[in-house]
C-alpha cells in the first residue's frame, strides 16, 4: 500500500528548489534564489529530459561536444564596433545596467549538462538584446518564456512559476500584462532558430538587425 508520507517526502535537492521558489515568489529580484533553484533542478529528471531535448538538435549537439564556451569579452573592445553591430548592443546594455558578464556562480564544465548550464548562462544577457525583452520582471519573465520554448529546462518552468505567484499575489491587476509577455515570448521562441547553437561572440561585428532576420526573430 503507498505510504502517503513517504510518498510526499522530498529529496534534498527537491527541497532546496522549493525553498528557493518561495524565497523567489516574494522577491522576484532575488538572483541567489535563481541560482539555488537553478543548481538544485539541473539534478531532476526533467533537466535530463531537457538536455536530450537540447542535443536532439545536430548543432546544439555538435557546440556541446566540441565544448564550446566563450572567453569574456572585451566591453571597452566591442564599444568601438559600430553602433547597429550586437557587440556594441550587449556592451552597451552592460555598461548601462553595470552588470558583470560573470555575475553567475563559477560552473565547471566536466559533461554535456555543466556545458550546457554554463553556456546558457553566459549568453543570458545576448538573449535579452536579441529578443528585446528588458531586464525588468515582466521582461524577464518575457525571456524566461522564450528560453523555455527553446530549452525545455525546468528552471524556465519555476521562475515563471513564482512569478505568476508573485503577481497573484502583489499585483493581480498585472496579471493580464506578465501572462501576455509570457506567451509573447513563448511563441518567440517556438518559431525562432535555436540560439544555443550560434557562437555569438566570433560574430559580435554582424548588425543585430541581421542575427535577428537570421534567427527568425521579431523583437518585442
Amino acid at each position: 500500500m503507498l505510504n502517503l508520507e513517504q510518498s510526499t517526502a522530498l529529496r534534498p535537492e527537491q527541497a532546496i528548489a522549493l525553498q528557493a521558489f518561495i524565497r523567489l515568489a516574494k522577491n522576484p529580484g532575488e538572483t541567489l534564489a535563481v541560482f539555488e533553484m537553478g543548481q538544485s533542478l539541473n539534478r531532476t529528471e526533467l533537466y535530463e529530459l531537457g538536455v536530450e531535448y537540447l542535443k536532439s538538435n545536430p548543432d546544439i549537439e555538435a557546440l556541446v561536444r566540441e565544448r564550446y564556451i566563450a572567453s569574456t569579452p572585451d566591453m571597452d573592445a566591442l564599444l568601438q564596433l559600430p553602433q547597429d553591430s550586437l557587440g556594441y548592443c550587449y556592451a552597451a546594455h552592460m555598461k548601462r545596467l553595470n552588470f558583470d558578464p560573470n555575475f553567475f556562480p563559477h560552473v565547471e564544465v566536466k559533461d554535456d549538462n555543466s556545458c550546457l548550464e554554463l553556456r546558457i548562462k553566459q549568453t543570458h544577457d545576448i538573449w535579452h538584446i536579441v529578443t528585446g525583452f528588458g531586464t525588468d520582471e515582466v521582461g524577464e519573465y518575457g525571456l524566461q518564456g522564450f528560453t523555455l520554448a527553446q530549452t525545455h529546462l525546468p528552471v524556465s518552468i519555476a521562475i515563471l512559476a513564482s512569478g505568476l505567484f508573485h503577481t497573484m499575489l502583489r499585483y493581480p491587476n498585472r496579471m493580464n500584462e506578465v501572462l501576455g509577455v509570457l506567451l509573447r515570448g513563448y511563441d518567440m521562441g517556438v518559431k525562432a532558430k535555436p540560439f544555443l547553437s550560434q557562437k555569438w561572440e566570433e560574430d559580435w561585428e554582424k548588425p543585430l538587425a541581421q542575427w535577428r532576420s537570421k534567427l527568425d526573430v521579431e523583437p518585442v
